[in-house]
């Protein structure tokens, strides 16, 4: 299985930059490694190109506001998968433990109690793995 190469222009290697800033080399390797050289190795080039490199990158929005944003939307999904990476990521963007809190508690007002006490238990795990400046 190959790997759909960045054409010239692409938006993959800066998406890639952008999502190796936020997420964490080791995180990104990971799931690169998961999928190399399988047919989901195409979502993982796909997903770099489109959404850190078409979406992350536009301006109007900085990189704490959207990993804010993604704290509440992968809490209203229940997507644990990716929330504990987001999590990191928030905290690297310079969201405080406490400001990821209050957006998991926020979400529990739209999203319901189950979600968000699932999503704090994901949140909590990663603080407690964190160490604190």
């Amino acid at each position: 299985m190959t790997t759909p190469d960045a054409n010239e222009g692409s938006r993959f290697e800066p998406g890639m930059q952008i999502r190796r800033d936020v997420m964490g080399d080791e995180f990104v390797d990971r799931a690169l490694a998961r999928t190399q050289g399988t047919e989901s190795e195409a979502i993982q080039t796909a997903i770099t190109d489109l959404v850190w490199g078409g979406i992350w990158s536009r301006p109007g929005l900085e990189r704490r506001d959207r990993s804010l944003l993604n704290i509440g939307l992968l809490t209203a999904l229940r997507a644990h998968g990716e929330l504990a990476g987001h999590v990191r990521g928030a905290l690297k963007n310079g969201l405080s433990r406490t400001e990821i809190t209050e957006a998991v508690i926020h979400c529990s007002g739209y999203c319901g109690a189950p979600a968000a006490l699932s999503a704090m238990a994901v949140v909590q795990e990663v603080f407690d793995a964190t160490p604190t400046d």
